[in-house]
């Protein structure tokens, strides 16, 4: 995996969860509606990153040189500490959205 590879992925996921996410606030619905269907969203894309977190721990990647497994390792190393990153502000966001949902 390239360190573009990885950036790219990253990007990717953290766009689409954006995407959803200001879709779902621009879309007129009652208060507790919305937040239901951010927390869905959230968990949804959680989920996803928690995958991508487990499968970068556990290894999964093709057999490389050493230069590239190298350049590889290091690509990974940062893609988990952004995954994580990711996690941690999603489950920020989760706590508020049902803290938010227990008073609306």
């Amino acid at each position: 995996m390239s360190k573009r590879g990885g950036n790219t992925l990253l990007a990717f996921l953290a766009g689409a969860a954006a995407g959803a996410i200001i879709g779902i606030l621009y879309a007129p619905d009652k208060g507790i509606n919305t937040r239901q269907k951010l927390s869905f969203q959230l968990e949804k894309y959680r989920n996803m990153l928690q995958n991508l977190v487990n499968d970068l721990i556990d290894g999964k990647e093709t057999p490389l040189t050493s230069e590239a497994k190298s350049q590889g390792q290091r690509v990974v190393d940062d893609a988990k500490l952004k995954a994580e990153k990711l996690l941690e502000d999603v489950d920020e966001l989760l706590g508020q959205i049902k803290g938010k949902k227990g008073k609306g």
